[in-house]
């Protein structure tokens, strides 16, 4: 793997701080006008990103789901990333281990993921990140229900617990992650270094980084305990 030194950041072309100030803007809004303001710029980007031959960058992305679900800018990047500068892409999708507590979160997590990998329209995985926050708190067989969604985990307790006139939405919804049945989760946890060359070994797949690496399963002792096998 190639080592990169240098590390574009946009704020050496526009602050977000400066833009809430002068445009009177929220910070959403600001942050939408520094990414519609880089698109107007891309020479900069490409002047600061340099010349690459096999470097493997990270483009650490603000959290502001706007920009992933409906609004046009991250995708006009990503072709310019891919056409003009030929990069091979790979887009990882985090969400926090905490919000499988609460399932109507965990599900907008879900519908976040899923309108983020249609809307951008490249290599894509989703990522349970901080994993080592629940420990305890989901039973392991559970919890291959949240990584790899099960809808009936929606619609058998949030129809408990809503207005029967939100039933409908809710089936609405369990119908719509199923039938495009697209997403699911590799558990991560920071600090184990297996978990992070499980993720890493799926990243390198997508973008072909190393064509002979086969990604890493998930261990199946890990999500539902170890199983002896007689051979």
């Amino acid at each position: 793997m190639g080592t990169h030194n240098r590390r574009p950041d946009i704020r050496d072309l526009i602050s977000l701080e400066d833009v809430m100030e002068e445009m009177d803007f929220g910070p959403n809004g600001g942050l939408i006008y520094c990414f519609e303001f880089l698109m107007q710029n891309l020479d900069w980007l490409d002047e600061e990103l340099g010349e690459h031959e096999d470097d493997y960058l990270i483009f650490d992305m603000p959290g502001q789901i706007e920009l992933y679900t409906h609004i046009p800018v991250l995708p006009s990047l990503i072709n310019h990333l891919k056409l003009n500068l030929h990069f091979r892409l790979c887009a990882a999708y985090l969400l926090e281990s905490p919000f499988l507590v609460d399932k109507t979160k965990y599900f907008a997590g879900v519908m976040s993921a899923m309108s983020a990998m249609i809307m951008m329209e490249i290599p894509h995985i989703n990522i349970m990140s901080k994993m080592d926050l629940i420990k305890g708190q989901i039973k392991k067989r559970e919890l291959k229900r949240y990584l790899d969604p099960d809808p009936l985990l929606l619609a058998d307790e949030i129809n408990s617990k809503t207005n029967p006139k939100f039933h409908s939405l809710n089936e609405a919804i369990v119908q719509l992650i199923d039938d495009f049945n697209m997403v699911s989760f590799l558990p991560l946890e920071s600090g184990n270094e297996e978990s992070v060359a499980a993720i890493l070994s799926y990243v390198d797949d997508a973008t072909q980084w190393a064509e002979d690496q086969e990604p890493k399963e998930p261990k199946d002792e890990e999500l539902e305990g170890s199983e002896e096998v007689e051979i």
